[in-house]
């Protein structure tokens, strides 16, 4: 793991959250990171922006994607001090989210000098596993 001094906190990880437009309008939350597990824990409430279809309650695969990448980066990031750029990305849709929120559970699976490895999983409000995700980041 980094050496104390890259670690960031739940408050910074937050705060650059909030810094971004783009991530803010997701309107993601940490709830939890774990260091030494080298994991993150994210909520994100349901929008009717995120819908697949109008009224469907449905959310699209382009925002549980993009909440994959970023809690996978920040997985990472939280261990070296900062964002960082994704080199691959892929995702496996297991069943839809409906009418729910999202909790994003992250977990470093390589931590390296160059490239880092997260897996990211998305439950929804029952704890139903509804996608798994693995990304690659670029941590030299």
């Amino acid at each position: 793991m980094s050496e104390a001094r890259d670690i960031l906190t739940i408050e910074q990880i937050q705060q650059a959250f909030d810094r971004s437009p783009y991530i803010a309008s997701l309107r993601m939350r940490v709830t939890g990171a774990d260091h030494e597990a080298q994991a993150l824990r994210v909520h994100i409430p349901f929008q009717p922006g995120f819908e697949r279809g109008a009224g469907t309650g449905q959310w699209h695969g382009g925002p549980l994607a993009a909440i994959i990448d970023t809690v996978g980066d920040f997985a990472v990031g939280m261990l070296v001090g900062r964002g960082l750029p994704t080199i691959n990305f892929c995702v496996d849709y297991l069943r839809p989210a409906i009418e729910t929120g999202i909790e994003a559970v992250a977990t470093v699976r390589r931590l390296g000098r160059s490239v880092s490895v997260a897996d990211v999983e998305l439950y929804n409000d029952k704890g139903v596993l509804l996608a798994i995700g693995r990304a690659s980041y670029a941590t030299a």
